[in-house]
């Protein structure tokens, strides 16, 4: 059985944030939402829970930082190729989200990534790397 990651985000509107998920691809899944929560999949093993702040205080009693001014984790994920980076941006773009918060990565045709915020200031960096590189390792980009 593969592993899967379930991402849990603290979020301020659910149905805000499940409209903007579901706009940059992932897909709600009903059995696991609630009005509490919601759990939108990108992928059989990427899984993005979305918390409502009262939710999400029943799992820990640490302050929700304010995404909007301060980082803790950049997420990431992979995309098919660099259209479908750009893609994926312009439709968070297109959900209300922000552009490029962090800066544009682009290693000559070996890899290409953009990143964006979800409205509650969650990063998500996106990416596509070329197989070549990939399979060559860390190596293949000293000189990019």
């Amino acid at each position: 059985m593969s592993r899967m990651i379930f991402v849990n985000l603290p979020v301020t509107d659910l149905e805000r944030s499940k409209s903007f998920y579901a706009a940059v691809g992932a897909v709600n899944e009903p059995k696991f939402s609630n009005e509490a929560a919601a759990m939108m999949r990108f992928s059989d093993e990427v899984n993005v829970m979305l918390l409502t702040h009262d939710f999400w205080r029943t799992f820990t009693a640490k302050e929700i930082p304010d995404a909007h001014k301060v980082a803790q984790v950049l997420l990431a994920l992979s995309a098919e190729s660099p259209a479908a980076v750009d893609k994926m941006v312009e439709d968070a773009t297109g959900a209300s989200g922000v552009a490029d918060p962090t800066p544009k990565q682009d290693m000559g045709g070996m890899m290409y990534g953009r990143s964006f915020e979800d409205p509650d200031g969650h990063i998500w960096e996106v990416m596509w790397m070329d197989a070549a590189a990939a399979e060559a390792g860390a190596s293949s980009f000293e000189d990019a």
